[in-house]
């Protein structure tokens, strides 16, 4: 494996057993430092991804060291060998366990690729006039969905700590869980207690085979399970709530700010017209879309509907998660942009009155499990319509849209 600069391995004076399966994986140049000259290091030798033996002699160090890496730019990564304690949010854990080294591979290449695209919209942010208002970073932690499934004591303590830290999304079955995994964007799924030890091979089994989960973070947080399984981020993190949601964060982050990136990249291919953080049309182009859309069916015939899903304005999670659930469900032809007043609105092409009730119905009942781990909030939107009618605009239509939403509400 190439990469844009060497390996930082930091360690005390032996030499860690997993630098040298890196020998044998061939990455290289591996480039070991003591934790008295690893800033030092890091600075003159602008490595690629810096991996860290931890131990509880050099946690001070490795706090100042994770600090100083997630200042830097393109995304570094950092790995922790062996953590006993919490993590800061930007290191990504590694529990060494028998013959598991080809995981640590497989997790640093996935590592090194987040790292490549992050340089790729950098540049093509720097060169691309019409996407220079795209930002470039977010806060991955703030939007992120983690998938909790459990239904054992430890299950509600769970949905308290990560729901702390970003939404949750609760199921308490497998068959649910593999639903949420169908229709909605998920960072990460964090695997409690409750299942039979066939069930959760079953299911990690079934994450192996899918090239659409094969590189979703998964934390297992009870014991017995081998982590012999074809997933790169697949970690087993055991302990309290708070300490297993703590260590989870930063490989589900790591997922979050990587969809974020593709969805920027997105953006750029399509001028800048796409929203990097839901994959919907921004305000500009929406309308620019809607007023040409309304002047072709007038022109030709056939019908044009308008959904508007309105969330709860105290929970912004809720807006942006029924966004992107809308940007992933909704047909090809439609197209929708998210509003000032907390809602969403979704244009349905060549569609009846009838279809899109029909439609928007559907719609909804995907968004009605998001919780935020803290109380039981059904994030279902309220939906009403309209119908382009012969003497419509685009302003017309939406008034009515809107009127009719207000009319609901009272």
């Amino acid at each position: 494996m190439s990469q844009q600069g060497p390996i930082l391995v930091v360690s005390t004076a032996e030499r860690p057993p997993f630098a040298s399966a890196l020998d044998e994986a061939e990455v290289f140049p591996i480039i070991e430092s003591a934790w008295v000259d690893a800033s030092r290091a890091l600075e003159q030798l602008q490595p690629a991804a810096v991996l860290a033996a931890m131990t509880d002699a050099v946690e001070h160090r490795f706090d100042a060291l994770a600090k100083q890496i997630a200042a830097r730019q393109p995304y570094l990564p950092l790995i922790a060998i062996d953590p006993e304690t919490s993590l800061p949010e930007n290191a990504v854990p590694f529990s060494q366990s028998g013959s598991s080294f080809h995981r640590l591979i497989a997790r640093l290449r996935a590592a090194l690729r987040i790292r490549t695209l992050h340089a790729t919209v950098l540049r093509r942010l720097d060169g691309d006039t019409a996407a220079r208002t795209i930002p470039a970073d977010t806060d991955p932690t703030r939007d992120a969905t983690v998938l909790l499934i459990g239904r054992g004591a430890a299950y509600p303590a769970l949905s308290v700590s990560l729901g702390e830290r970003m939404g949750v999304v609760g199921a308490l079955s497998i068959e649910a869980a593999a639903k949420h995994l169908n229709t909605r964007d998920i960072d990460g799924i964090v695997l409690g207690e409750g299942f039979s030890a066939r069930v959760v091979d079953a299911f990690l089994t079934v994450l192996t085979e899918d090239a659409r989960f094969r590189n979703l973070p998964v934390v297992v947080t009870t014991n017995g399970v081998a982590p012999a399984y074809d997933l790169p981020n697949l970690e087993i993190i055991t302990g309290d709530p708070e300490r297993v949601a703590t260590n989870a964060l930063p490989l589900i982050r790591q997922h979050a700010f990587e969809v974020h990136l593709s969805r920027t990249l997105r953006s750029i291919d399509g001028g800048g017209l796409l929203d990097p953080m839901t994959g919907l049309l921004t305000p500009t182009a929406f309308n620019r879309d809607f007023a040409t859309a309304i002047y072709q069916t007038q022109l030709r015939g056939g019908g044009l509907s308008v959904a508007r899903f309105a969330f709860d304005p105290a929970h912004r999670r809720a807006q942006l998660d029924g966004a992107r659930i809308l940007s992933r469900l909704m047909r090809q032809m439609d197209f929708g942009a998210l509003q000032e007043d907390n809602s969403v609105i979704v244009v349905f092409a060549e569609t009846d009155l009838r279809t899109a009730h029909m439609i928007a119905r559907r719609l909804s009942s995907v968004m009605r499990h998001t919780s935020d781990g803290k109380r039981n909030t059904r994030s279902e939107p309220v939906v009403t319509l309209a119908t382009l009618l012969p003497s419509d605009s685009a302003k017309s239509l939406l008034a009515r849209l809107n009127d009719q939403a207000q009319r609901a509400a009272s």
